[in-house]
């Protein structure tokens, strides 16, 4: 009879700290129990709609011509590093596939004002890239808890960074001179080499992005840690 009570009072116990665990990284993540599949649903159409209206105004802003290729130097590169940290790889991807979707549709969201013919023009490769490149961005970036250390936090801040390098830069670079080159027929070194001035601006976005989304997401994550603490207090 002892040993059953203990037997119970140990699976009592063990199921209890599981609830506590489970309780404190749901709401380390920023969702509580009290949210619905039908809320978590309408929060992340909500971020996918929002991510691609950046994506839109970033175009819209305006485009620094590039000598030597079709592409310009837009925001546009800088609003995906900021997806692919923010968003998971699903909502991410959404964001930039919803975004060539309007465009497809005829809206002038596209760089320079341009809209559906813009997908089948120089530039297409760039465009498409954005899918691939966000989610390869979303996929890379660093998990993050709240009990980060220093330490972790640093760590995180790299691996962010090669996040925003390999996902938003190499990627969209990979795809976008590819299918330039075969759409127009020039020689896919030279349009490297003009398209090579882009990595220095791009470089600097991805700096800004992940020294801002980062510590960010770390102090959100800490919040709602103590948040669920002093609720078990």
């Amino acid at each position: 009879m002892t040993d059953f009570s203990h037997f119970r009072s140990h699976i009592e116990t063990h199921a209890t700290t599981t609830a506590s665990e489970a309780t404190t990284s749901t709401l380390a993540h920023g969702v509580t129990a009290a949210h619905s599949p039908a809320q978590r649903v309408g929060y992340a159409a909500l971020r996918i709609g929002a991510f691609a209206a950046l994506l839109c105004a970033a175009a819209m802003v305006g485009r620094i011509q590039v000598p030597g290729t079709e592409v310009g130097i837009t925001l546009q590169t800088f609003v995906l590093m900021i997806a692919g940290l923010t968003l998971t790889p699903v909502e991410a991807g959404s964001a930039a596939a919803l975004y060539l979707v309007i465009g497809a549709a005829g809206a002038p969201v596209f760089s320079g004002g341009a809209s559906a013919a813009a997908l089948v023009g120089p530039s297409a490769g760039f465009l498409f890239g954005f899918v691939p490149a966000v989610i390869v961005a979303a996929l890379l970036k660093a998990p993050t808890r709240g009990n980060d250390s220093d330490n972790h936090l640093t760590r995180a801040l790299m691996r962010n960074l090669v996040a925003c390098t390999a996902g938003c830069i190499l990627v969209p670079y990979l795809i976008g001179v590819s299918v330039q080159a075969a759409i127009t027929g020039t020689d896919i070194r030279t349009l490297a080499a003009a398209s090579a001035v882009f990595f220095i601006g791009d470089a600097i976005k991805a700096l800004v992005a992940t020294a801002t989304v980062t510590p960010a997401r770390v102090f959100s994550a800490r919040r709602a840690q103590a948040s669920a603490a002093s609720l078990h207090n």
